[in-house]
């Protein structure tokens, strides 16, 4: 893969490309919902301007291999989330943690199941990806079923896993293996 380099992922009702500063003001609103920015472990961004500079962080991380982010596009280009691995190792571990997040008025429609099967396929195929992992609160019983209807497993669950202005929280740590389902 080449620094810097995110392809367009398309789907049979979404498509995924690279995020970009133009997406700042539709990604405010998505990363700033109270309902969605509840479940993210960061405090919720408090602008545009905000969400410009964390758009900005993004990509210079993608310059060097350390994350990849999408937005989520539907057909008539209107931007509902985003989505894309927030680390991967290949040496040693192949394996990466993957992220998505999705409007509140786009949940329960398959949106992010679509988008995240393209991430899937994204790193089994294309990344070389072995492992992929995905953290999410225990209560967040919506992402649970998600994953679990992809078939990623619970390995268990990572006590005080991270700092947030909430104090210290546990996260559920959830996995998929290449040879679980996507060998062929």
């Amino acid at each position: 893969m080449s620094k810097g380099n995110v392809p367009v992922l398309t789907g049979p009702r979404i498509f995924l490309r690279a995020i970009s500063i133009e997406d700042a003001e539709p990604l405010f609103h998505c990363w700033s919902h109270p309902e969605v920015s509840s479940w993210l472990g960061a405090p919720p961004l408090t602008s545009v301007s905000e969400t410009r500079e964390l758009i900005e962080r993004l990509l210079q991380m993608a310059q060097v291999d350390e994350s990849l982010r999408w937005s989520i596009v539907l057909p008539d280009g209107k931007v509902i989330g985003s989505c894309g691995y927030n680390s991967w190792q290949f040496e040693g571990a192949y394996r990466g943690e993957l992220g998505c997040e999705l409007l509140p008025d786009y949940w329960g429609l398959g949106y992010t199941r679509e988008a995240l099967q393209l991430l899937l396929e994204y790193g089994f195929k294309s990344m070389g990806l072995n492992r992929i992992e995905a953290i999410c609160l225990p209560d967040n019983l919506r992402a649970i079923r998600l994953f679990t209807s992809l078939g990623f497993r619970q390995e268990g669950v990572l006590r005080q896993y991270r700092y947030t202005v909430a104090g210290f929280q546990d996260v559920a740590m959830y996995s998929l293996l290449y040879t679980d389902e996507w060998q062929n």
